[in-house]
């Protein structure tokens, strides 16, 4: 018999924070997600370690910060880094990988030891130097096999269409994955009974903004706009990033534009939802009880949906840099609990550790929330950090309680303007503090923290 808990995380790409039932939205329909929300742990203030997808990805499964990893920008992990899969691969876990894990260069196992149903040609083809670090063009609008529009263009085509085929495929391969370890009929050779750590990774719902068209249709005339969509006035923060340019609705963009792409949005996370049941319905099918499990979900980051005047992510305001996490964990957690102090994905390292008794190595950024979900937070420094490489230059946010700080590089190595906003009175994130004499104490704390980062930096 296993002595350890089944572990299943369940990975969407690009789901803002509070585009969810669970997290307030009347109009998002996630009865998947809710229902883990109910009987798990919300994290409500959950950062990504990168606002861009490969480093929030490796970074996350490394439990490691960028700076700390090496892996920044369009960067990979070294072949055979430590992983939070390959660290359970170590103490007996059985481990699977299905879908989008966006790795770089050689090295495409990401510590799991199966990788039945991955990524589409995505990363294996890369260029690769040092010998694992991607090459990835500065301006790549125009390179073939990008498969990427300007955001205008994305925002401009975006309305009904169909299911992302890679998904459709992931998640058929889950499923019959968990039938031949669970059930095993074919043959009669489950191995269920043997800890399993199971990844499923979706595209869903990054753009292209399109969706099912019931879907469309449906969430359409149910659009709304943000409290504010007006661009912040900073050389960073107020351009969409791809290629750098304001898009603002009624302003650079027809508003009906927005609005159709806000629906896709929206029904691509339904989408998402639903695939995400699938995968639990077949659990319960092959007669598992979900609440011996550890399930966890998460996203990579947000989508800023013209919020600020920008699209898609790469930006620390909320809606690119705070991210949905949930951990349904009945045996182990409370249930129906929400926690508001500052977590980072690079956490659920340390956490799956404790939470199957297997001990966390040396050298992880990655703190057990266990104690938190416990309700036990008086040793918790509230402190994350998050990081993003443009173009060579480094710019770090720091958030600290109620406070997010911004420091930022330009082409002479200086600072660009500094950012500080203070979410308790300002969650819109519309006025910097940075300047401000009361908060003078918080903005040199933050500051030297955000030194002492570049500091590191500068010595690796």
């Amino acid at each position: 018999m296993k002595s350890r808990p089944h572990i299943l995380i369940l990975m969407s790409d690009e789901h803002r924070a509070d585009v969810a039932g669970f997290a307030g939205d009347p109009v998002a329909r996630t009865p998947t997600l809710d229902a883990l929300a109910r009987d798990g742990v919300v994290f409500n203030n959950a950062y990504t370690p990168s606002p861009i997808c490969v480093p929030a990805r490796q970074c996350t499964l490394a439990g490691q910060y960028p700076p700390t990893c090496g892996c920044e920008g369009w960067v990979g992990l070294p072949p055979g880094h430590l992983t939070y899969a390959s660290r359970l691969g170590q103490y007996g876990y059985r481990t699977a990988a299905f879908g989008k894990l966006h790795m770089i260069g050689p090295d495409q196992s990401g510590g799991f030891q199966s990788r039945p149903v991955g990524d589409v040609n995505f990363g294996q083809n890369q260029p690769v130097i040092e010998p694992w670090k991607s090459t990835f063009p500065e301006d790549s609008r125009n390179v073939p096999g990008m498969n990427k529009w300007s955001d205008r263009k994305e925002i401009e085509r975006a309305g009904p269409g169909p299911d992302n085929p890679h998904d459709v495929h992931s998640i058929e391969g889950a499923v019959g994955w968990i039938r031949e370890t669970f059930v095993g009929d074919r043959y009669d050779r489950h191995s269920g009974d043997r800890a399993q750590l199971i990844q499923v990774g979706l595209h869903d719902p990054h753009y292209p903004y399109q969706c099912d068209p019931e879907l469309f249709r449906h969430y359409l005339p149910r659009m709304r706009s943000f409290t504010h969509e007006e661009p912040l006035d900073h050389p960073f923060l107020g351009l969409s990033p791809w290629p750098p340019e304001t898009l603002q609705a009624g302003v650079h963009l027809a508003e009906r534009d927005v609005m159709r792409a806000r629906a896709a949005y929206y029904g691509k996370v339904e989408t998402m939802d639903r695939h995400f049941g699938t995968v639990l319905q077949s659990l319960r099918d092959a007669g598992e009880d979900l609440d011996e499990w550890i399930i966890v979900y998460l996203s990579d980051h947000g989508d800023q949906l013209g919020e600020h005047g920008v699209w898609e992510k790469q930006k620390f305001f909320e809606g690119s840099a705070r991210v949905p996490l949930i951990i349904r964990a009945p045996k182990y957690l409370p249930r129906g609990v929400a926690v508001s102090r500052n977590v980072s994905l690079v956490d659920i390292f340390a956490t799956l550790c404790e939470l199957s008794g297997i001990p966390a190595p040396d050298g992880l950024d990655s703190r057990s929330l266990v104690p938190l979900a416990r309700g036990d937070d008086v040793a918790w420094s509230d402190e994350v950090f998050s990081f993003f490489l443009q173009q060579g230059f480094r710019h770090i946010m720091v958030k600290k309680g109620h406070l997010k700080y911004q420091h930022y590089e330009h082409s002479e190595r200086g600072l660009l303007p500094e950012v500080l906003f203070d979410l308790k009175n300002d969650p819109a994130e519309t006025s910097n503090r940075v300047a401000d004499p009361l908060y003078f104490i918080e903005r040199e704390n933050l500051r030297s923290t955000a030194r002492a980062w570049r500091e590191r930096l500068a010595v690796d």
